[in-house]
């Protein structure tokens, strides 16, 4: 492994990976947990994943599968009595409002991976189907209320028309 290559890929990608998963998670204590597992995984095959030519695509991949196992495994876990202390606070991507990360939490898990898949990475109903492990009218039904909910949440003119 090529450390220093992977060092500055880490610290280029690293603000924007964490936005990611904190679109995929809808929370700042989940997207680093999340981020710092995939950035592990990567790591780890860095010679071929970065002979792939686009690293950054192969983490959000990575990124988006270990957030549906996340969930999978989130339905057999029991939350603890007392919450842990507050988790450090992730910047958020210059041009994102604070009332977009609020609403995008406020989507189910599915809705808010579906909204990412298809926005950030730029992938067509069939692309979001097959990250997501499902058929293509599931992640349709998914996009429309993730994105029905957002335009109900946006302020006056933001999402609206």
């Amino acid at each position: 492994m090529r450390s220093s290559e992977f060092e500055a890929f880490v610290d280029g990608e690293l603000a924007r990976l964490l936005g990611y998963a904190r679109v995929l998670t809808g929370n700042d204590h989940d997207a680093w947990d999340l981020v710092q597992e995939g950035l592990v995984r990567v790591g780890l095959r860095w010679g071929r994943i970065e002979r792939s030519g686009n690293p950054a695509a192969y983490v959000r991949t990575t990124l988006v599968r270990l957030n549906i196992d996340r969930l999978r495994r989130r339905g057999r876990e029991h939350p603890v009595a007392v919450p842990p202390d507050t988790a450090m606070a992730v910047r958020l991507p210059e041009g994102v409002d604070a009332w977009l990360v609020e609403a995008l939490a406020s989507l189910t898990p599915r809705q808010r991976t579906a909204v990412a898949l298809r926005f950030v990475d730029d992938l067509d109903v069939a692309g979001v189907a097959a990250a997501m492990g499902c058929s293509g009218g599931t992640a349709k039904s998914h996009l429309s209320r993730g994105l029905q909910r957002l335009r109900d949440l946006a302020p006056e003119g933001d999402l609206h028309g």
